[in-house]
């Protein structure tokens, strides 16, 4: 919806934190959620380590903007679905989200939220497309590699957009 991109922005930067440089994260340097190779994509030029751990608030909004909410239709989509698909798209790209809400609605699931999907959206309740999306996420990241070692992460803040979705409902 698109009053919500200020609101969810603010969840999301909770999700995220600050900097961080995990040495099994496949992401690499990260801050605010955006990772080097994001931010330079972003900026069109190579970033230093300082360049990452000085980005803000201000920095960062346009690119999630952009790059994340427009991408999954935020603006189009009811309260609650925006956020779990923002979510999601930070954190693994805007089409599994995308799929995601096609599968629960019955769509052609081809990983870009169009005029079709959106019509299918508005034909059901917000609440069984959440609930399906949380039960695709979580069954994509115990899917992955990593799950071992970040599971316990992604688990918590599927639960945590599971909840905050279904409260702006």
């Amino acid at each position: 919806m698109k009053k919500n991109f200020d609101k969810c922005l603010s969840m999301l930067l909770h999700h995220e934190g600050g900097f961080v440089n995990h040495p099994q994260d496949p992401g690499g340097m990260t801050n605010l959620g955006v990772t080097k190779r994001v931010y330079e994509a972003w900026v069109g030029r190579e970033v230093t380590e300082g360049t990452m751990r000085d980005l803000t608030f201000v920095d960062v909004a346009p690119l999630y903007k952009k790059n994340y909410w427009d991408k999954v239709r935020g603006d189009d989509l009811p309260s609650g679905v925006d956020w779990c698909a923002f979510d999601w798209a930070v954190n693994s790209g805007s089409s599994r989200p995308a799929k995601a809400i096609q599968r629960a609605v019955g769509a052609t699931a081809d990983g870009a939220i169009g005029p079709m999907t959106l019509q299918a959206v508005m034909n059901h309740e917000p609440k069984i497309i959440i609930e399906s999306v949380y039960t695709q996420r979580q069954s994509f990241y115990e899917s992955l590699g990593h799950f071992d070692t970040f599971g316990r992460g992604w688990t918590r803040r599927n639960k945590e957009t599971l909840e905050q979705a279904l409260s702006m409902i």
